[in-house]
């Protein structure tokens, strides 16, 4: 706490300053947290009004003074992110024994949330359809990877949110992308596809893989999976064709659309469709020309 007989010492300014530049990580990482701040107090509490800490779902930064009154705060941060509430809250607190605290003073906690959970998509592949999908999903909470061979391909200027990275090994760069990361392949190499559905497969951690193309590069690949020692179980995480069945057409933005609405559906909790059984025209990505033609949602 802040001195009692003279100015605050170190300690507890390093408490009241080391929040700000926290906030500004969890701003940059799209990690949301709750502001706990000590509004008002009176008597005896353990921090002064205005002293502010952070809580996300793993991480506790600052304090407001320890105790069964932060314990308490923490609680009721975590509870808000994890139901996804939105709205600040005031609480009052008398810190008696009721609360497990002899100080005997009483004070108010405001508890804000700030931040939108984010999500980290990884989009491979620079096509006509991954720069329409590229200014939609940059809109939504996600931070993206978007990762091509041909630096050439992507645009001069990127959204805020998009990282550009140029590899020669695509397949590589999936070994170091973050846990629990949405995957869209895209590519203009059927052959490079079936190489990153295998890479991806082998991880345990993906939140969704969507790949483009038809109805028929989706058995074409089951079958060379499955000749390699995939399960059924495994492979059944692979989505294909992408895109929700109410937006039809071959248009890359019609199809960037599609694509994104199941990603929103995804993120929402809605689950995807099996595709494997679906009509040669059940959603708007199986609307492409054939594996041997050239795919207008890729090309």
């Amino acid at each position: 706490m802040a001195g009692l007989f003279g100015p605050p010492d170190e300690e507890s300014a390093m408490f009241k300053d080391n929040w700000i530049h926290a906030l500004a990580e969890l701003d940059q990482r799209g990690e949301p947290c709750v502001m706990v701040t000590v509004l008002a107090d009176r008597g005896s509490v353990p921090r002064d009004a205005g002293t502010k800490m952070l809580v996300t779902r793993n991480e506790i930064i600052a304090t407001i003074g320890g105790g069964h009154l932060e314990h308490k705060a923490i609680k009721l941060a975590r509870g808000m992110l994890l139901t996804g509430d939105r709205h600040p809250r005031v609480e009052h607190f008398n810190l008696g024994a009721r609360l497990g605290q002899c100080c005997g003073g009483m004070a108010t906690l405001s508890l804000e949330p700030i931040g939108q959970q984010q999500h980290h998509l990884v989009l491979l592949g620079a096509g006509h359809v991954a720069k329409a999908l590229i200014h939609i999903v940059s809109t939504l909470p996600f931070r993206v990877t978007w990762i091509d061979q041909r630096d050439s391909e992507f645009p001069a200027e990127l959204p805020l949110g998009v990282t550009k990275l140029v590899s020669d090994d695509p397949v590589g760069e999936i070994r170091d992308m973050p846990n629990h990361s949405y995957y869209l392949v895209m590519t203009h190499n059927h052959q490079l596809d079936f190489e990153l559905a295998r890479e991806i497969l082998n991880r345990n951690d993906i939140a969704y893989f969507g790949m483009i193309g038809s109805l028929t590069k989706r058995k074409k690949f089951d079958y060379r999976l499955s000749q390699r020692g995939y399960d059924d179980e495994t492979i059944h995480r692979m989505v294909c064709p992408i895109g929700i069945d109410a937006v039809q057409g071959k248009h890359p933005a019609e199809i960037a659309v599609s694509v994104a609405g199941e990603l929103i559906a995804h993120y929402q909790g809605v689950p995807v469709a099996d595709k494997r059984g679906a009509g040669e025209h059940d959603a708007a990505a199986t609307a492409t020309a054939s594996d041997d033609s050239v795919d207008p949602q890729v090309a």
